[in-house]
């Protein structure tokens, strides 16, 4: 299957990453839901529909993860952050085996690992930026 990128994708996946580069901190700081398996937890990001029921987008991608991760208080723990402008969506720490059962939810329409990437320094010489992606 070929995959094309477009101008807006690269930007969008920019947007993603620099909020993410952000929340690193926080992700590794924070407690977590103890993984369902033996599988260790590491962050996605996971991309959905718009909530069609008019509520906000924290309370839809609550119910959401919910479902995966066996409860309300188990998904607020889980959520590390709720993307509502350039894309609908949210990133959470989740087992590959809560991954696999969220990919099956109604309104998921992508769930990628978040990961860090190196840039090449602009203009020779200068310093290396981090991104998650």
């Amino acid at each position: 299957m070929k995959m094309h990128i477009n101008l807006c994708t690269i930007i969008l996946l920019f947007v993603i990453t620099i909020t993410n580069s952000n929340l690193q901190k926080k992700s590794s700081m924070a407690e977590t839901v103890p993984p369902s398996s033996s599988a260790p937890a590491d962050v996605y990001i996971v991309y959905t529909e718009q909530p069609s029921d008019g509520a906000d987008h924290e309370s839809s991608h609550l119910r959401t993860l919910s479902s995966v991760v066996g409860s309300e208080e188990a998904a607020k723990e889980s959520l590390i952050y709720v993307y509502k402008s350039a894309a609908t969506g949210f990133s959470a720490k989740l087992t590959p085996e809560q991954v696999s059962q969220l990919e099956k939810q109604p309104g998921v329409l992508q769930v990628v690992v978040s990961k860090t990437v190196q840039l090449h320094p602009v203009g020779g010489g200068g310093a290396v930026n981090n991104m998650m992606v």
